[in-house]
């Protein structure tokens, strides 16, 4: 096979030496733009995974970097005069140059031609033709990604701070991070050594960011170098203890986040950032480039070995498409957050100096509570303990002994993030692990029963803080399906006095809940025999903020006039006064998903031309009176919620900056609490899926606004609970589908993390005898 390689960064040499050592008959050549010696950036990481796959891949070259590495695990935090410190991470730094000459001379070994001073042209047919496989690994400004975009689908996202790379002969024994205010704003600085330290000096990154205000506050001008180094050595002075910054190409910049809708087409791969990047802050845009290679490798080895399947290039590319794409993505993800997280770091930098180093250590989201623990589990006790002492004071609650005064501090348990109560109002929850609303679709005009009784009775048993009804609604017209529940009839009182009677009577649960208007989503078949689909007779009229039918072929609501905002309003409320009959601890208002309130709130579902369209604060109107209405009527001790969309995920819908601004006239207005869900607004809304793909949102809210949330959406284990809560991105974390599956969730999470959890008396009986039996 003759392959043409056009980019001489790592992915690229990394890609030829595996060929070629896998198949010595390939002739493969690699075109570089640049001289050997001519390269950007000063040092790049790898974590000690990284560095295992590279070792199963090419002992070599993997032996030849592990004798120029500089290894740490530690990383340091400098934040507001303390400086927080977490080991077991493992990592190495290595100088980019260095790099490049390990590999090239692995090619020279291998036989592989290296063109220096190259540059391909991406239309030049000859060069196409002669090659069997062209790998575009020409970097994030690659010619072939752009000359072949109608193939490629490129997609582009620069991000809004400004960053710049620089050297420094400052020692680093840790991953350092600084955190330094100036009258013009908050600089960011990364730093870490990429070579051992001899005669007190050693060559390390120093990569300094801010947001683009900041950086236009100081007057800094992105392309003059020199500037920029004096004005980073006078802001960093005292950190750089008498060391220099060293330039290199070093220009103010902007991230671009790349992503491809194709890596391929015809006998063309792209490979590295040609195909995707990841946010420097996570350090993996090299390690990306050098697993992108060995899996393509991998996957023209086993086309090369399968002589029978029938098997072309074309099928191999794409089937390495289809397997790499999935991590590739995953670890995309996790970068976005991080670099979220750097570009929001405002939103943080008032928080106590534990915290605030657990979030950042936790930033995009796969390090979690666990990960930490077992690297460092004095970091992670430390911050249980603080997290617990927060609690115990906001709740009045004791959770901690109490230490005597002539004797050392008590070495008992700290309660994880999860078990420690939480008080809103007259409400102590005894945890933080909420069961979320999951409509059942079995109620009999309204009523539930005894399925009801067992859904949320098993699930109040099984430990959790909290349990909250399914989407509970206000009259008969409001419902979503023939099957869902209500309270707009005195007898629903009774029926639902029965479960909350249940959970209070035999659980320390408590039990919550959530009222709400089907609006244009109504009059729908039950889930099961067709989600969302109109009913073909029985249907009832709808209402909706305007006349938009939720799907082409669904019942056009009526815009609600003044006499229907009335008698919903009214609906609500007596509603809200047959829930506190009913025994319900706290109510939650429904403004979210597309329902009837939340088509006030979204310019997709809102084009009223009265005071109740147009601005955000119009379109919130009509919610907030009816908020007004029920809190109004709703027991001064029992808190609200109110579950909002934060993102509608379509064009010209909501954005995150609208559910800070939702949130915060909900807070204007007492709301104790939001439920920070998304999407479902319209059904061509195009959601981004993910681990805790909604948990940033709560996060913003909760910081921005200041007010408590409610996290949910693809939460999964206790360590994503616990992680959630230790860095402030929620208050309580509510599961669907986990406990679905597991209606003793809560119970197997204490269980698995060695806190007791009590059990109800009749199943406690049995669990003081169980020893007999084994």
């Amino acid at each position: 096979m003759k392959i043409e390689i056009v980019g001489g960064g790592p992915g690229g040499l990394y890609f030829a030496l595996l060929m070629k050592k896998r198949d010595p008959g390939h002739r493969v050549r690699v075109h570089e733009r640049n001289r050997a010696d001519d390269t950007f950036g000063f040092g790049v990481v790898f974590s000690d995974a990284t560095m295992d796959n590279l070792a199963d891949a090419d002992r070599e070259s993997y032996d030849a970097i592990t004798r120029a590495f500089y290894h740490w695990d530690d990383i340091d935090i400098h934040y507001r005069g303390t400086v927080l410190s977490s080991t077991g991470h493992g990592f190495a730094g290595l100088s980019r140059q260095t790099l490049l000459d390990i590999l090239a001379q692995r090619c020279r070994e291998l036989g592989v031609e290296i063109d220096y001073e190259s540059e391909v042209d991406p239309e030049a047919a000859g060069f196409l033709a002669d090659a069997d496989l062209v790998v575009a690994a020409d970097g994030v400004n690659s010619r072939f990604r752009e000359t072949f975009a109608e193939h490629f689908q490129p997609a582009i996202d620069w991000r809004p701070n400004r960053f710049v790379w620089l050297g420094t002969t400052q020692p680093f024994p840790a991953f350092t991070f600084y955190f330094q205010e100036d009258r013009h704003g908050l600089w960011r600085a990364h730093a870490y050594q990429y070579e051992p330290t001899e005669n007190g000096e050693a060559r390390s990154t120093f990569i300094v960011e801010t947001t683009d205000e900041t950086f236009h506050a100081a007057g800094l001008d992105p392309e003059d170098e020199d500037a920029t180094v004096a004005f980073c050595q006078q802001l960093f002075a005292e950190q750089l203890d008498g060391h220099g910054l060293i330039k290199n190409r070093s220009l103010w910049r902007r991230f671009p986040t790349i992503k491809n809708g194709h890596w391929h087409h015809g006998k063309m791969v792209l490979l590295g950032d040609a195909a995707h990047t990841a946010h420097f802050s996570v350090g993996s845009g090299t390690k990306l480039a050098l697993e992108d290679s060995i899996a393509l490798a991998d996957t023209l080895q086993d086309l090369a070995e399968d002589e029978t399947s029938g098997a072309d290039l074309n099928a191999a590319l794409q089937r390495y498409e289809e397997e790499r794409r999935p991590d590739v993505e995953s670890l995309q993800r996790a970068a976005q957050a991080s670099l979220q997280w750097f570009e929001e770091t405002e939103r943080y930098f008032q928080l106590p100096p534990v915290q605030f180093g657990f979030t950042l250590l936790t930033r995009s989201l796969r390090i979690s509570h666990e990960d930490l623990k077992l690297r460092d589990p004095a970091y992670v006790r430390n911050i249980d303990r603080w997290f617990a002492e927060e609690a115990q004071e906001r709740s009045g609650e004791r959770i901690l002994p109490e230490p005597a005064p002539t004797k050392p501090a008590p070495t008992e348990p700290v309660p994880p993030p999860l078990f420690t109560p939480f008080k809103l109002r007259g409400l102590l929850l005894p945890n933080r692990v909420v069961v979320s609303a999951m409509c059942q679709y079995s109620a009999e005009d309204g009523r539930p029963n005894d399925w009801h009784l067992v859904h949320l009775g098993s699930r109040a048993v099984g430990g959790a803080g909290l349990v909250i009804t399914e989407m509970t609604d206000i009259s008969r017209e409001a419902r979503i399906t023939p099957g869902c529940a209500g309270l707009y009839q005195d007898e629903h009182v009774t029926a639902w006095r029965r479960i909350t009677d249940f959970v209070h009577e035999n659980t320390t649960s408590k039990i919550g809940v959530q009222l709400a208007h089907a609006g244009r989503k109504g009059a729908t078949k039950l889930a099961w025999e067709g989600i969302d689909e109109p009913l073909e007779e029985g249907a009832w009229p709808l209402l909706a903020a305007s006349p938009i039918p939720y799907l082409e072929h669904s019942q056009v609501p009526k815009a609600m006039d003044h006499g229907d905002m009335d008698a919903v309003r009214d609906d609500f409320v007596a509603a809200a006064r047959r829930a506190d009959e009913a025994g319900f601890d706290l109510l939650e208002l429904h403004c979210a998903h597309g329902y009837l309130l939340a088509t006030f709130l979204s310019p997709l579902t809102n084009q009223r031309q009265d005071e109740y369209g147009g601005s955000l604060e119009n379109r919130m109107r009509y919610p907030l009176e009816v908020f007004d209405a029920v809190r109004a009527v709703w027991p001064e001790d029992k808190p609200i919620f109110v579950r909002i969309s934060a993102v509608d995920w379509a064009p010209g819908g909501n954005q995150p900056e609208d559910a800070v601004e939702i949130a915060r006239l909900l807070k204007a207005h007492d709301c104790d609490l939001v439920d920070v869900s998304a999407g479902q607004t319209v059904p061509d809304a195009k959601p981004v899926y993910g681990r805790l793909f909604q948990t940033p949102f709560s996060d913003r809210v909760r910081h921005e606004v200041g007010i408590p949330t409610m996290a949910v959406g693809n939460i999964s284990s206790y360590t994503d609970v616990n992680t959630i809560l230790a860095a402030g991105r929620a208050d309580l974390c509510a599961l669907a589908r986990m406990h679905l599956w597991d209606p003793y969730w809560t119970r197997h999470a204490a269980h698995a993390l060695g806190w007791d959890l009590p059990w109800p008396d009749p199943y406690s009986v049995l669990d003081r005898f169980t020893p007999r039996f084994e």
